[in-house]
């Protein structure tokens, strides 16, 4: 297969296990039912993604990225901006921007990852990844503002970073968007003054 075709059919894949795993949940998607919703033969699709749980990391990637592009959101411009601006509050913001983005477009699909993890022990390895990757962001915009001077008087950059961890996770996007019916923006400008008062004080 050329690697146009190679291309075609992952985006088939992913768009059509998106849509059934949003329908069905993860429980009851097949990866038959993929197959023939994306019109990708079974024996590809198994050769691309190797299982559902490799199909579900797929739909999750993009779906945190927002597209298939191959550059890691540490190297999108909305990243790089957030970081090099000497606005310390203008930092906070951007990097509240990117988590909202992310969490719209991937929190019913890491919900279904989070209870596969219940379960299955691979699939609790690529949950633990993902939040390992997601630290390794928040501390690059932790030791950025610690850097800066920027972090209120007697907060360690590490204390820092576990601040970010903890209210910019997916499970408080999940309880107050999902569960309590908050807009994205409401959710946005609240995580913004928070992360404000509990890193930078009075700066």
């Amino acid at each position: 297969m050329s690697q146009a075709r190679t291309r075609l059919a992952r985006g088939a894949v992913v768009g059509a296990a998106r849509a059934l795993f949003l329908e069905r949940g993860y429980g009851g998607t097949t990866v038959e039912a993929i197959s023939e919703r994306a019109d990708v033969p079974p024996a590809t699709v198994y050769r691309l993604f190797r299982s559902k749980l490799g199909i579900l990391k797929a739909v999750l990637d993009v779906s945190i990225a927002g597209d298939d592009a191959d550059e890691s959101i540490a190297d999108r411009p909305s990243t790089r901006a957030a970081l090099t601006t000497d606005d310390p509050r203008a930092q906070v913001a951007g990097l509240v921007g990117i988590t909202r983005d992310i969490n719209s477009r991937a929190a019913p699909l890491y919900e279904m990852l989070a209870t596969a993890a219940r379960a299955d022990p691979e699939a609790a390895g690529l949950l633990a990844e993902y939040s390992r990757q997601r630290h390794a962001g928040q501390q690059r915009f932790a030791r950025s503002l610690a850097q800066r001077d920027a972090l209120r008087i007697g907060l360690r950059p590490r204390d820092a970073e576990d601040i970010i961890h903890a209210l910019a996770s997916p499970e408080v996007y999940r309880l107050l968007v999902i569960e309590r019916n908050w807009t994205a923006d409401r959710y946005a400008d609240w995580l913004t003054a928070t992360l404000s008062e509990q890193l930078l004080g009075s700066h």
